[in-house]
């Protein structure tokens, strides 16, 4: 067998180049991780969870950024993010930007017997200003990688919002939907190499996603160039503890622009046949789990990628985390990294 290094030199061409769904864990002096894991996933901003004086935030927020970079390059990751230091959460940073969302009156809803506080739309929804594009300046800075900028999707934004302005959510969906465009232009001309949207609640409304999902993706993903990615998860493994074992929303997205289709199955047991229905796209497959009580090992990683070659061509594999890493200590986060980019190393070898 060939060398299966990680760090070999690195290809922007390699096979079955491996990549980050979006974030990584912030350094415990950026963050309380204790009040990011009562808060669950933020959808209003939340500025209890930092450490760092308001005057210091921007400074120590890159400088938790230049630690992402820096580990998942160090693990051998091929395709990189800037870990998400920024954001309280996946969404609420890009959707609390946007006009048309009344920021100190919040919604309330009630789950699980706690008042969550949500974005409530009393206006239009518009995008007035670029929202991530330093960031996205800033990784292409720090790094000679390929890069990924991950946005939340419009179906989801329209899920986690209260309306009380539009008359039907479709048209809420597709306003949602404008502003993400607007704002992956400006991604991509910053030096995004790929844009990803990140759809988790495709999965809780299959039936409003059903009508209106694709519609939203494609107007979000219109006229943006080269590699385009949704992903779709089950949840943060550390607040959602038993995972479903298929998705209800996922045959569909065939139907669609987008190019990379990204899901889980490291944890959660699905049927892999499902990704014979997506001829044409590339799939981001989730081969290690976020689940911080076990590490995987660089073979368990090979083993599981080997599984999903029966069904995808490895020209259209991309391994990745099952979702965001951002709920994980950093240490675990490093070395399940670390197995795989030495998962699919192994995989790389034997095929060539």
């Amino acid at each position: 067998m060939k060398s299966a290094d990680p760090h070999a030199p690195h290809d922007r061409d390699r096979l079955l180049p491996t990549t980050v769904v979006g974030s990584y864990p912030q350094p415990e002096w950026l963050i309380d991780r204790l009040k990011l894991r009562e808060s669950g996933v933020p959808r209003v901003r939340s500025p209890e969870i930092w450490r760092v004086a308001p005057e210091l935030l921007d400074q120590a927020q890159d400088d938790a950024t230049i630690i992402a970079i820096h580990d998942m390059e160090r693990a051998g990751i091929d395709i990189i993010t800037d870990g998400e230091a920024r954001r309280e959460s996946y969404s609420n940073r890009f959707t609390t930007a946007l006009e048309g969302i009344d920021l100190e009156r919040p919604a309330l809803i009630e789950r699980a017997g706690m008042k969550i506080p949500i974005p409530r739309v009393v206006g239009r929804i518009r995008r007035t200003r670029a929202v991530e594009v330093r960031d996205v300046e800033f990784l292409r800075q720090h790094t000679d990688r390929l890069i990924k900028a991950t946005l939340p999707g419009p179906f989801t934004m329209a899920q986690q919002a209260k309306n009380e302005f539009y008359a039907d959510d479709a048209e809420l969906i597709m306003d949602f939907a404008a502003a993400v465009n607007q704002e992956a232009r400006d991604l991509k001309a910053a030096g995004a190499d790929v844009i990803q949207l990140d759809e988790p609640w495709l999965r809780m409304d299959p039936e409003g996603a059903k009508r209106h999902a694709v519609r939203g993706l494609d107007r979000a993903l219109e006229g943006i160039a080269g590699a385009t990615a949704v992903h779709l998860c089950f949840g943060y493994a550390q607040l959602v503890k038993r995972k479903p074992s298929e998705y209800s929303f996922l045959p569909q997205l065939a139907a669609s622009s987008v190019r990379q289709v990204s899901i889980e199955a490291a944890q959660p047991n699905i049927d892999l046949g499902v990704l014979k229905d997506f001829a044409g796209k590339q799939i981001i497959l989730g081969v290690v789990s976020i689940d911080e009580a076990a590490i995987e090992t660089a073979e368990e990683v090979a083993a599981r990628i080997r599984r999903a070659l029966k069904y995808v061509a490895a020209a259209d594999l991309i391994p990745a985390p099952d979702c965001g890493m951002k709920y994980l200590p950093r240490a675990i986060a490093y070395r399940k990294l670390h197995a795989l980019a030495c998962g699919a190393a192994i995989v790389r070898a034997e095929l060539r």
